[in-house]
């Protein structure tokens, strides 16, 4: 499914880790993307153990948004172009021998550059 968003101005939170948090007053049930607006304060109550939250915010760009997993473009056929090419090609590669995303849990803090060198701190 590809959701079209106007040029509303707007801020997404997203409510990832925490027990409870109520936004605006109204209790969210579970962790979850809300839309407020980004020109009204808006209060956010944490429950009584901490919680996360993403807070993304833009300048509206005037025209239309299309959104479909992690691609964004202006209208559908461009979500279908830069899917075909992301299958095609993955964006230039993945010099990993795995998909995931992940590092070991035991890898700690580094940074891997494209020349293959490692840094750590």
């Amino acid at each position: 499914m590809c959701a079209i968003f106007g040029s509303a101005k707007s801020r997404a939170l997203y409510f990832f880790m925490g027990k409870s948090l109520r936004i605006g007053g109204e209790p969210l049930g579970s962790h979850a993307a809300i839309r407020v607006p980004a020109d009204v304060p808006t209060e956010l109550e944490a429950g009584p153990e901490p919680v996360e939250l993403l807070m993304l915010q833009g300048r509206p760009i005037g025209e239309p948004v299309a959104q479909y997993g992690p691609f964004v473009m202006n209208s559908r056929a461009e979500i279908l172009d830069a899917f075909n090419d992301y299958q095609r090609t993955q964006f230039g590669g993945w010099p990993w021998p795995s998909d995931e995303p992940v590092h070991p849990a035991d890898a700690g803090r580094f940074a891997r550059f494209p020349d293959g060198h490692t840094e750590r701190p």
